[in-house]
């Protein structure tokens, strides 16, 4: 949540912050913020005024009643009931003054960092790095789907007979596999220093108001109505909001921690071949990696949680290429992200399979995460978060790419050791 004092001091790098980030009619949003702001200042002068004209009458009650002129101390009493009453009203002008700012400034988006490309989708990002070979396939390659169908290891059919569509069963050799990445990620988040944490998969609305997902996602989340839960669209929220309304020392920065989870998303609207098979799911797995971080530290953060993204897809011989997202691409909660893409050549496209965000401390004034510093007292801090890895699209170039002539699938060497074969074969 962007801080009311920044928006009043840098009215216009708001505007233009926002207008780079395609929110609608944000000049008038900012005005009107602006001009809530003011009133309610002058309200509260007003009512501090009167608070202290009320205290001064009541000295005077009291010293006219110890002198015994009872009448002129009604009156001054008569007054000081009229003031309560008026302080009361602007008590509760202000309490609503304050509901409806923090109404508008809540679906305010965060404010890009300078260092992000000026742009309005997709298309306007910057290519900021690739690595590795396109590999070109012959022409008896298939996509995911069809080589998951043969091999017996994702059933897609079975997942829509059980739930709907966007749900897969894993079986077999698929299902070891799916166990296997996510080992092979835990346990290379644990060697970069990251603390594996494993929370609920549903959470409560402060905890979505906490991370920036409500109200921005709400109708992209499963919702519970009888419980008022969510199940969690990332292991984000859950493991950021471990640190709602804490104080910490400055000593214990940086925070690292890791978690494993399910996701959820409705992803409402999405059709076509573009989110076939893995492309797409409304559950899927996912390793998160989250920070905590000293606010001057925080970008240099940032370019090590993508070193380490980057060093997984290597080490599963994976062609990538890294995108910095333009103004108008990135997530509601973001100042600069990352993503990083994976080739995929059973369908000649790359896949999405990381975005690593730094929020500075948007996320951190809604969830009130503070550290003590020694000079300022109690500081916002940075929190960031990263994919380390999302598995459905990792699954899905591996499988792709790996694709042999007799059917089987060749795994890279990084997860042999968590499994009981080197290639996946029709049982």
């Amino acid at each position: 949540m962007l801080d009311i004092k920044f928006i009043r001091e840098e009215s216009e790098a708001v505007k233009a912050g926002l207008k780079a980030r395609n929110f609608k009619d944000g000049d008038a949003s900012v005005q009107r913020v602006l001009d809530i702001d003011r009133e309610r200042r002058e309200t509260i002068t007003l009512k501090e005024s009167l608070q202290n004209k009320a205290k001064g009458l009541s000295e005077q009650i009291g010293g006219l009643m110890r002198s015994g002129q009872k009448e002129q101390a009604e009156q001054l009493r008569n007054q000081a009931n009229d003031m309560k009453t008026e302080i009361q009203e602007l008590a509760t002008k202000v309490d609503g003054l304050d509901e409806e700012q923090n109404r508008i400034v809540l679906t305010f988006p965060n404010i890009p960092h300078a260092s992000v490309p000026y742009g309005q989708s997709a298309d306007d990002n910057f290519v900021a790095a690739e690595h590795g070979h396109i590999p070109i396939l012959p022409g008896w390659s298939k996509p995911h789907w069809e080589i998951a169908a043969d091999l017996d290891i994702i059933d897609f059919e079975l997942g829509a007979k059980i739930t709907g569509s966007g749900f897969p069963v894993y079986k077999g050799q698929g299902a070891k596999f799916l166990r296997a990445l996510i080992q092979f990620f835990l346990d290379e988040a644990e060697d970069a220093g990251y603390i594996e944490m494993v929370p609920p998969l549903v959470v409560n609305k402060d905890s979505g108001y906490g991370t920036g997902q409500l109200p921005d996602k709400d109708g992209q989340m499963y919702y519970i109505p009888l419980d008022d839960l969510y199940l969690i669209p990332t292991a984000e929220v859950p493991v950021t909001n471990l640190y709602r309304d804490v104080i910490l020392e400055e000593s214990q920065l940086p925070i690292q921690n890791c978690g494993y989870t399910q996701c959820f998303r409705r992803e409402a609207g999405a059709y076509g071949a573009h989110v076939r098979g893995l492309n797409r799911l409304h559950q899927f797995d996912k390793v998160e990696i989250v920070e905590i971080v000293h606010p001057d530290q925080s970008y240099e953060r940032l370019e090590k949680m993508l070193l380490h993204a980057r060093g997984l897809l290597e080490k599963l011989e994976l062609p990538y290429r890294v995108l910095l997202l333009c103004s108008g691409d990135m997530g509601f909660t973001s100042a600069k992200t990352y993503d990083l893409e994976v080739y995929s050549a059973g369908q000649s496209r790359w896949l999405e399979v990381s975005s690593v965000s730094n929020f500075e401390n948007f996320q951190s004034r809604r969830l009130k995460l503070r550290y003590r510093d020694a000079v300022k007292g109690n500081v916002l801090a940075h929190t960031l978060n990263g994919s380390a890895l999302a598995l459905p699209r990792i699954m899905a170039a591996l499988l792709e790419n790996n694709q042999q002539e007799d059917g089987s699938v060749i795994l890279p060497k990084a997860l042999h050791k968590y499994l009981r074969f080197e290639r996946l074969t029709k049982s």
